[in-house]
């Protein structure tokens, strides 16, 4: 039977809303550590920090009665909306932070890489940066020297590894960052959305170490929006929503659960008040919508159905220069396509006026495949810089064709099922030999 790596026992964390967490001396440090061995246990049960009263002050339950056991070897995938306390669970299991109550027994060494670039600094370069970054992880000097050539090939960042690492791109820190951390070879490897950072070349590497470290018996934490590496990685997830657990059990079934209860259609939205509609000082959105193509949000879009994704936005500031990026997702994160608007010839390249705006994008039958699907939409200025960004901000169901399935009952796997021209030539006959006749 396997040893527990990792036993979290009720879990909970509160954080006063608007509250600037102050630093403290180590004298203050002390003083309360010594405070909390002092504390009797039942002290620790209230709805907000010690000697605080829940009504007082306006206090959430980032994270409350979460308990778990994790074997040795053991992969965890943890998933959940924004702000469903992912994060928190990992800080408070890698020592980060405090419980507000609860606690977690945490058997071996532990890897944590939870943002990008933690711990390094901007004015080290990144070779100065291993061997602190190393140290401040547990590594031995010899062990550093002896992993470092690895660490910086697995990053990819040869040329600039003696270059301060303030001037490296966020995929840069990502990479090196993560490289220090799974280099470091823990009993215990947490890791927090990597690979939302980094090309594809990157990811594909973090999930072969990931999975490395998991055959090597390692155990493993991992919290991701992409659904397909948790699925692939993690033989067991927890789902978190609202901070408190509501699934534990093996990573497919949670998945489907997860999908299914937090994906509803949501294919029309409106803001008419334009004081009232999200968006920034530069811009703000009027409306969102996906619909079949000359049809309305509540017709059914098929696999064979062309479909148009509108935006209606307020432009805010003149000679401002926009556009819109679609990022298209299905439901197991994976993005299916992006969409940018260089083939509109009528407003690209030009500066905007005051006013409200009208971008459609025209997507083809015979594109997606069937399933749950969801757009994020980013507002572009510049070409570059995005000014505002809504994450979700349509969900629509693709569905099945009865008349498209030629014989074929089952789901077709992919992110995409294109209809695609094909043509079959007879180019010689054969003989009962096996060989053409010429």
């Amino acid at each position: 039977m396997a040893a527990v790596a990792v036993r979290a026992v009720e879990l909970g964390k509160t954080y006063r809303i608007g509250e600037r967490q102050s630093y403290q001396t180590a004298r203050d440090a002390i003083a309360a550590a010594a405070r909390r061995r002092l504390r009797r246990p039942n002290e620790r049960r209230h709805a907000g920090p010690p000697g605080r009263s829940a009504v007082d002050h306006e206090w959430i339950w980032a994270l409350e009665d979460v308990s778990f056991e994790l074997d040795e070897g053991e992969v965890l995938g943890i998933i959940g909306r924004n702000g469903a306390g992912k994060s928190t669970l990992l800080k408070i299991l890698a020592r980060i932070t405090e419980p507000t109550k609860g606690h977690a027994v945490i058997t071996g060494r532990i890897g944590a890489l939870l943002e990008v670039g933690t711990g390094f600094h901007p004015e080290l370069t990144g070779r100065e940066n291993i061997t602190l970054n190393g140290a401040i992880l547990g590594m031995r000097r010899a062990e550093i020297d002896r992993k470092f050539d690895d660490i910086v090939t697995f990053a990819g960042v040869e040329r600039f590894i003696d270059t301060p690492v303030k001037r490296y791109s966020t995929g840069m820190h990502a990479r090196l960052a993560f490289a220090v951390a799974a280099h470091l070879e823990p009993e215990i490897l947490i890791v927090d959305e990597v690979l939302a950072v980094g090309d594809a070349a990157f990811q594909k590497r973090c999930m072969g170490k990931m999975g490395e470290a998991a055959r090597s018996g390692r155990t493993v934490l991992f919290v991701s929006h992409n659904l397909a590496a948790i699925e692939s990685l993690c033989g067991r997830a927890i789902w978190l929503d609202g901070g408190r657990s509501v699934a534990d059990g093996s990573s497919s079934d949670v998945v489907s659960r997860y999908l299914s209860s937090s994906l509803s259609v949501l294919s029309d939205h409106l803001w008419p008040d334009p004081d009232l509609a999200p968006g920034n000082e530069r811009v703000r959105i009027r409306r969102a919508q996906v619909r079949p193509e000359g049809g309305n949000p509540d017709d059914e879009i098929s696999v064979t159905t062309p479909f148009v994704i509108e935006f209606e936005y307020w432009n805010m500031r003149a000679g401002a220069h926009l556009n819109l990026s679609l990022h298209v997702y299905n439901e197991q994160g994976v993005v299916v396509f992006n969409a940018v608007p260089t083939e509109e010839g009528a407003w690209q390249g030009r500066p905007f006026p005051r006013g409200l705006f009208r971008d459609t994008c025209h997507v083809p039958a015979d594109l997606l495949n069937d399933g749950l699907h969801r757009i994020e939409l980013l507002v572009v200025e510049d070409l570059s810089r995005v000014i505002h960004r809504m994450e979700d901000v349509l969900v629509f169901e693709v569905r099945d064709a009865d008349d498209n399935r030629d014989g074929w009952y089952e789901r077709r796997p992919g992110t995409v099922r294109p209809r695609l021209a094909w043509e079959t030539e007879h180019l010689l006959p054969v003989d009962s030999g096996g060989h053409g006749d010429g």
